[in-house]
């Protein structure tokens, strides 16, 4: 499930690019957004053998059932997006001796390790772990690839295909969906766009006509300079894309309710936290969080449908970080 965007705001003197992203799923995924600070020991979370590493950077992200970092940003600007895809293989990997990753690590590990889209796909394209990837909590698949996006609005898509890594590096590609894999999306995306969208487009909430449909909203809608203009912007293309509440296909699980959506201000550290169960949305200043090393990490907890309206890094409080899916 989910719809990404990557949004261009032009300047006079530095451009801006904004991140939206939908979280489509049948049920409500628990979530809570955490601060991370710089300095943190991790490990792959799935035992002997799991890869080790020390954060370099500081981040804000969304958990998903406590277990799984699905969506967020670094101090650096670097923005990574968690989103559905069934076709996903990791491989097997009791096959190989490599270190081990929880999948609900993968996206955290790309947020602590780098600055940059091109220095994560040029360390990550050595594949340099392999992914373990046990069933969430409600029983369903974690088949899923990650986009990522930085300051300069450079862009990237990773997806295990056939127990490989594939990647899609390019500041073009500013939509992602969901089902089929990336190259297939695109081609698919390719027939539409020579239709036309002030014609017609496809109406359904499938993966692939969510793909085609956001893609000439994208491209279509007025590139503004104005921050709060813009961010208004991504906001009604993410909502243009979301599915209702109580609608979703058990047998087909690329289609599930909009839950959340999110939008990032790349520039100015600014996450911004949208709830389809709440009237009212929030947003973290990285600028106001205390992610220097040695700093507790930090809780938002949104049970219970909590409502919350403007900044709100004054509200996060000590907690202890959740444990990867294992």
């Amino acid at each position: 499930m989910c719809t990404r965007v990557l949004y261009e705001a032009p300047s006079t003197e530095t451009k801006n690019y904004l991140v939206g992203r939908s979280m489509d799923w049948y049920e409500d995924t628990q979530t809570n957004l955490w601060a991370f600070p710089r300095g943190m020991k991790r490990d792959g979370g799935v035992g002997p053998n799991s890869i080790e590493w020390k954060s370099k950077y500081g981040s804000v992200v969304a958990d998903v059932y406590g277990a799984v970092s699905s969506d967020g940003i670094n101090d650096a600007g670097l923005v990574a997006n968690g989103l559905y895809l069934a076709e996903s293989d990791y491989g097997d990997p009791d096959q190989s001796k490599k270190p081990k990753i929880s999948v609900g690590a993968w996206l955290q590990y790309i947020l602590d390790n780098y600055s940059t889209v091109a220095e994560a796909v040029d360390d990550l394209e050595k594949e340099p772990f392999v992914i373990v990837a046990p069933d969430l909590p409600d029983g369903s698949p974690t088949t899923g690839h990650i986009s990522i996006a930085d300051p300069s609005g450079d862009s990237a898509i990773f997806e295990y295909i056939e127990g490989h890594l594939v990647i899609y590096h390019d500041s073009k590609y500013t939509v992602m969906t969901n089902s089929p894999p990336f190259d297939e999306q695109l081609a698919i995306n390719t027939y539409w766009n020579d239709v036309g969208g002030l014609q017609m487009l496809p109406g359904t909430h499938r993966a692939s006509d969510r793909f085609a449909r956001v893609s000439w909203n994208l491209n279509a809608a007025e590139k503004v300079s104005d921050l709060q203009m813009a961010t208004a912007i991504v906001f009604s293309i993410i909502r243009h894309i979301g599915v209702p509440l109580t609608i979703s296909d058990p047998d087909r699980p690329n289609i599930a309710s909009t839950i959340w959506r999110t939008v990032f201000d790349i520039k100015n550290r600014r996450y911004y936290f949208e709830s389809a169960f709440t009237p009212s949305i929030f947003w973290v200043d990285l600028e106001k969080l205390d992610l220097k090393e040695g700093q507790e990490t930090m809780k938002l907890d949104l049970s219970n449908n909590r409502i919350l309206s403007g900044e709100v890094s004054d509200k996060f409080v000590p907690d202890k970080p959740f444990d990867w899916l294992s």
